[in-house]
């Protein structure tokens, strides 16, 4: 015991180190760093800024955003997640065109970005958006009534980003030998897109996104202001109209504000949909449509009670279907009381739904004017 010789964590090698400080906050990694020049170095480490979190530290402002950009952040982030100031005392928005711009310039790997409680309305377009991105995740944020329209100048979005890349030598693909031209619809990358208690979101919003020919996975979850002719716009119909990429869709609402029976748009038919997710109240309402979608392979309920008589009926036509999933489902017990009373229900949901489709129409023009 007398030969052992005690050596501080200056010994340790490196990759050690780094595996160490990963399990450190970005708070406490940004402080570990000004022990010394060496952890200075290593919490630079592009390996330790893959994925950033900053939904945990609650003193975050832009200055803040623009040290961790210009000391940290690099060539290794592929996901990172932000919290806005919309529910502080400090409310506003926080991120600028110009941070975006310098965050698709020095992150060209970013592919996921999840905004919690973020004012968007500064932004104009999505487009500001870096063009990398795979998945967008905005839970209860709030947003501009063009959002999600891709326009075709030339500067728009994400090509700004790309040319202030250029401009720093980065090497953008789309300024490879190319001049300016105007954006194609299919400009935007997303493939997936989670909205989680947006009140802002509406029909309008829904409806742009039929442009975004990469959506294939799409999540709305208390999205009040969805309705069920905003659904029945985005359905496509023998693959020629409608969100014809998509082939995941997820329905939810917990039932904390009044529903829209936005499922019941489904009823319209959806081609080449392979997965559906109804929770909340809009399972009840979504079984009354789900027969008509032929391609359905995979259908999930979650956070609902019902009777297994309803989820047969609902089902039985589908030829497709491989799996089902059940999630916080609670099922009644089968007796013929309750499946009378049942079938008397899916008929007076089928006639609100047949109300609230003809009426769609004016309640949308309503709420551009809005």
């Amino acid at each position: 015991m007398a030969d052992l010789k005690t050596c501080s964590i200056d010994y340790f090698p490196e990759n050690i180190l780094i595996d160490i400080l990963s399990y450190l906050s970005v708070r406490e990694l940004v402080r570990s760093g000004r022990v010394c020049k060496r952890w200075r170095r290593l919490v630079k480490d592009q390996r330790l800024w893959r994925a950033v979190d900053l939904t945990e530290w609650k003193g975050v402002t832009s200055r803040t955003l623009w040290v961790l950009l210009r000391q940290y952040l690099g060539s290794g982030l592929r996901c990172l997640r932000l919290r806005g100031l919309l529910l502080s005392a400090r409310a506003g928005a926080f991120l600028s065109e110009a941070w975006l711009q310098a965050l698709a310039s020095r992150c060209p790997r970013l592919r996921g970005l999840s905004l919690l409680h973020a004012d968007l309305r500064g932004l104009s377009s999505c487009q500001l958006l870096p063009r990398t991105l795979q998945v967008l995740e905005l839970r209860g944020c709030e947003l501009p009534q063009g959002f999600f329209v891709q326009s075709a100048s030339p500067l728009s979005g994400g090509d700004v980003g790309e040319n202030a890349a250029s401009g720093a030598g980065s090497g953008s693909r789309a300024g490879k030998g190319s001049t300016p031209a105007p954006v194609p619809a299919a400009g935007i990358a997303i493939e997936t897109l989670v909205l989680e208690n947006v009140p802002s979101f509406t029909d309008q919003h829904l409806l742009s996104l039929r442009s975004w020919e990469r959506l294939r996975h799409l999540e709305l979850r208390d999205v009040i202001r969805v309705t069920t002719a905003g659904l029945r716009g985005c359905a496509v119909r023998d693959e020629l109209a409608g969100l014809s990429a998509l082939r995941a869709l997820e329905l939810g609402n917990s039932g904390r504000t009044q529903t829209q029976m936005a499922s019941l748009g489904l009823g319209e038919g959806w081609a080449g949909l392979e997965e559906l997710t109804l929770g909340g109240k809009e399972v009840r309402p979504g079984l009354l449509c789900v027969g008509r979608l032929r391609d359905l392979r995979g259908l999930r309920l979650q956070r609902c009670s019902l009777s297994e008589g309803r989820v047969l009926r609902s089902c039985k036509g589908l030829r497709a279907l491989r799996w089902m999933e059940f999630c916080e489902v609670t099922f009644q017990g089968r007796q013929r009381k309750q499946d009378e009373e049942e079938e008397e229900e899916e008929e007076e949901e089928q006639r609100e739904g047949r109300g609230q489709g003809g009426q769609g129409g004016q309640g949308d023009r309503g709420t551009g004017q809005g």
